[in-house]
Formats: C-alpha cells, sequence, structure tokens
C-alpha cells in the first residue's frame, strides 16, 4: 500500500508538470500580480494568439476561439476563452458528475477506474463490433487498432477465432489488457505509457505527451513559483466511449483537478492526459481553467486549451485536411463553450449557434464538452472522414491489379 500511494503521487506530480503553461501562467497571474483585465488579455494574446478585437466579443459574453501556435504538423491545438456568471462550486461539481456519467448521446459509454482498479470498473465497457472483426487480421505493423506489439500478439496467441464465441472472448481480453495497463500506469507513471505499433512506424505515447507539454517552454519557472499554490481536488483515470462518423472510439485519461481560494476568488484548473485511444490519436492534452479576474465587467471566466497529436494528418492532402479540421475544431470549441456557459448559467442555448452541430442529445447539458472526451468528437469526425477516403481508394487498387497484372 505506502508503495501504492507513492506511485499515485508520483503521477499526480507527473501530471502537474504537464501542464499546459498558458492556464498555470493565467491562474498564477490572478493570485499575484495580475490586477486588470487588461492583463488578463495581455496573457492570452502572448500565450495564445488572441488578438484585441477578439475581446470586443468576450466582453458581450461572446466565446472566444484561436488556433494556438503548434510546432509538429501531426499536431492540432486550439484555445478558447469566455465568460461565466457561475461560481467555482459549481463548476467544479459540474465538471466532475460530468466525468463519470453520460451527458451527451454522442458519448455511448462512460466510466472510471477506482484507486485499485478492478475488472469490475470496465464492466459497462463494451467493444465494438467492428474493431473484433479488425483484430482477425491484426499483426504487428498492420492493425485497424491502436495496441502495443504484445497486446497485438495476445490477440493472435490466445483467441481461437474459430471459436463460436470468440467475440466474448476478445471482449474479456481486451478488458484485461486494459486493466493491466492501467494499473501498470499507476505503479509506474510515465514508464508504463504505451508504444502504439499498429502501424509500420512504431509510436511512443511517452514521447508524444512530452512534445506536447514541452509547446511552451516557460512552465517550469512557472511552476517553480507557484506549485505549492495549488491544493489537489480530485486524481481520476477515467474511460469513455465516443460515438461519431466511421468508428467508436475508446478513450482512457488522467484527470486531475486543482484549486488554490485567494482574495480575488477562487480558481480551478483541471489537466486531463490522454494515455490511451483506440482509434486516430497518438497523444493529447487537454486544459481548463476557471479564473477570477478582478477589476472585470464579468469576473469569472472559462479558458480551455486542447493540444492533439492525430495519426490522419499527414500524407497525401495534407493541407486540405488540417484546414478542414481546424476550421470545424474552432467551430465545434465555440460552440461547446457557448453551450457550456448556458448550461451552467441555467439558461437555453441559442439554436442558431448549434444548428450545425445539432446530434441526437446535444441540447442535454454540456457543460463535459469542455473535458477532452468531447474534444475528440470535434477532431475525430473529420480525421476518420480523411481515413474513409484511403479506404474507398484501396478497392479501386485492388480491382486494377489483376487488369494490370494480365497486361
Amino acid at each position: 500500500m505506502p508503495g501504492r500511494k507513492k506511485s499515485l503521487r508520483m503521477l499526480t506530480r507527473i501530471q502537474y508538470l504537464l501542464c499546459t503553461s498558458l492556464f498555470i501562467c493565467i491562474s498564477a497571474s490572478m493570485g499575484t500580480s495580475q490586477t486588470s483585465f487588461a492583463e488578463f488579455q495581455k496573457i492570452l494574446q502572448e500565450k495564445s494568439n488572441f488578438e484585441q478585437a477578439d475581446f470586443s466579443a468576450l466582453q458581450f459574453s461572446q466565446p472566444v476561439v484561436r488556433l494556438a501556435r503548434v510546432s509538429d504538423k501531426r499536431e492540432v491545438a486550439v484555445s478558447g476563452v469566455i465568460n461565466i456568471h457561475a461560481g467555482a462550486d459549481e463548476f467544479l461539481k459540474s465538471y466532475r458528475d460530468s466525468m463519470r456519467r453520460k451527458s451527451n448521446a454522442a458519448i455511448l459509454e462512460i466510466g472510471s477506474f477506482s484507486k485499485e482498479p478492478a475488472l469490475a470498473d470496465l464492466q459497462d465497457l463494451t467493444i465494438d463490433p467492428g474493431d473484433i472483426e479488425d483484430l482477425k487480421a491484426c499483426v504487428v505493423g498492420d492493425c485497424d487498432v491502436k495496441l502495443s506489439a504484445s497486446m497485438i500478439e495476445r490477440f493472435r496467441r490466445e483467441i481461437d477465432w474459430e471459436s463460436p464465441d470468440y467475440q466474448l472472448k476478445v471482449t474479456n481480453l481486451f478488458k484485461q489488457m486494459l486493466l493491466e495497463y492501467v494499473r501498470d500506469y499507476v505503479t509506474r507513471g510515465e514508464a508504463a505509457l504505451i508504444q502504439y505499433n499498429d502501424k509500420r512506424d512504431l509510436v511512443s505515447l511517452a514521447t508524444g505527451q512530452r512534445a506536447l507539454a514541452a509547446a511552451s517552454s516557460y512552465i517550469n519557472d512557472v511552476l517553480a513559483d507557484q506549485k505549492s499554490d495549488l491544493h489537489l481536488v480530485e486524481d481520476a483515470i477515467v474511460w469513455s466511449k465516443i460515438k461519431f462518423g466511421l468508428k467508436p472510439v475508446l478513450a482512457i485519461n488522467h484527470v486531475t483537478i486543482y484549486r488554490r481560494d485567494r482574495d480575488v476568488g477562487p480558481q480551478v484548473l483541471i489537466a486531463s492526459k490522454q494515455i490511451y485511444a483506440n482509434h486516430y490519436f497518438n497523444a493529447s492534452h487537454a486544459l481548463t481553467a476557471f479564473v477570477s479576474v478582478p477589476g472585470a465587467a464579468a469576473a469569472e471566466y472559462l479558458v480551455y486549451e486542447n493540444r492533439s497529436l492525430a495519426d490522419g494528418l499527414e500524407g497525401p492532402f495534407s493541407k486540405i485536411k488540417r484546414e478542414v479540421v481546424e476550421k470545424k475544431a474552432l467551430e465545434g470549441l465555440r460552440t461547446i463553450l457557448q453551450h457550456s456557459k448556458s448550461s451552467l448559467e441555467g439558461q437555453a442555448a441559442p439554436t442558431a449557434e448549434f444548428a450545425s452541430y445539432r446530434s441526437p442529445g446535444w441540447g442535454q447539458r454540456l457543460f463535459g464538452g469542455i473535458r477532452p472526451v468531447l474534444w475528440l468528437l470535434v477532431i475525430s469526425a473529420l480525421i476518420a472522414l480523411s481515413v474513409l477516403g484511403r479506404r474507398r481508394v484501396e478497392p479501386v487498387r485492388k480491382t486494377l491489379k489483376p487488369e494490370s497484372a494480365k497486361s
């Protein structure tokens, strides 16, 4: 037990150190040097590409969203901010509730791991039938499900694909491997993060997470002065199965929630680090901050950033795909922020604003959209379309090969 508690403390520290500095900088400034809305604006302009004109919309309770700077062609990053008339306690309660319950029809299944992860934590998880069929042909370096080499080999070695109940056996084995992986992560932290071997080139999740965390190099200087000011509210590992376009996505995220109580008002910082995704993503970080700005007309603000490394933004037409994904990501984040504001304030969401994003259940309480679960919806659907486009080409190629052979 002492070793397990020490490991959990280590994971909390790792998660804290991986926080994107924009939000830590904002949160720190609220309690130290920042005394005005102008300073708040300056931080957003310097750290996340916001422009002076954006803040007019913000003053009128409109969301402001921007693409954040990236250094990797596989990375997509967006930031957003909106003012809200709600307290930190209400914000925190809403977020914590949304971590463990379905708040939208797009979330097929959701759950969390206990402090001592057990198989029962995954009892509500189902494995998509399409994924089970894809696993039949799965080999290291060529698999339609994101897995490590050892996971792929276990499916090949331990499953009798001729058995009439192979689907049940695959489901049970998948859950068992996910449980073992999460337990290893709880014990060893970053050293246990998966290496994806579904493609020809191995992808290290730890390397991807470090690359995303390094996007802002001044983080260590900020943390050195401000780390002691935040206290941990919750440390959890949650899983979600999300419905969209081509394939459901199973994602596991390590979520840590911090709070600081100051004279200007309480502040909350939430960090979510993806530790597994079975499709589309090589790594992902999401940060949400609830901050109080002294002297501002609307004193409370919700600030959000997500950085993700996707495996569908390279190759032919990559520029076009990126432009489409970035545009939809910004539109989606704007929608999510506005709807989150409406939900927290108990207002009806403006219907015109959401026309292009309407789906079953989208009108329900959507504060959970701020967490990375629904961020997946925004970007993954577009990546899925690009994957579908590539797959449509394959049958054509296969039909052409015999003709070429004849000639």
